[in-house]
């Protein structure tokens, strides 16, 4: 009966890590899902701006340039933020692969008890880093999707006082 319950309660403690390894998971799928977008967004904008350096004609050009620039500065920072980001991801992944792989050998090697806790707490603090990166990420998609709706209706402003400098 011993040995049964020396392997219950290792598997019951491999069970908190395989929690975090599939959190970690589900938290890189989402994150590669967002720096796919930006990426798509970045090639969207380098079409614009080869279209508008390449001798386009409309309206307001030097407006749209900078405002072109603009958004490609911002979006590179976030694609950084969320490459660090992922980094922390797969780095708390093997720490808690490391963690639940410790606790097994915690079994046959006693003396390495502190093992399977110090790897624990690694991967949460990775874990809780990428999360941080994330929330600055967030925050500056935010302030780069208002300043895009800023010259939307900068741009409107534009067109409608061309429009009545025309009609006097």
């Amino acid at each position: 009966m011993p040995h049964s319950s020396l392997s219950l309660d290792l598997l019951t403690a491999m069970i908190t890590p395989a929690v975090l390894i599939s959190a970690c998971g589900t938290l890189i799928f989402s994150t590669s899902t967002r720096l796919a977008r930006v990426v798509d967004h970045v090639r969207e904008l380098t079409m614009a701006m080869d279209t508008l350096y390449a001798g386009a004609e409309g309206d307001f050009l030097e407006e749209r340039r900078a405002e072109v620039e603009r958004q490609l500065s911002i979006h590179a920072r976030r694609g950084r933020l969320i490459q660090w980001s992922l980094t922390s991801y797969y780095v708390s992944l093997g720490l808690f692969v490391g963690s639940a792989v410790a606790i097994g050998l915690v079994a046959f090697l006693p003396v390495a008890i502190w093992l399977p806790s110090t790897l624990g707490i690694l991967g949460t603090l990775a874990l809780f880093y990428a999360s941080v990166l994330l929330i600055n990420e967030t925050r500056l998609a935010v302030r780069s999707v208002n300043a895009e709706m800023a010259f939307a209706l900068r741009l409107r402003d534009l067109h409608v006082a061309r429009h009545l400098d025309s009609e006097r």
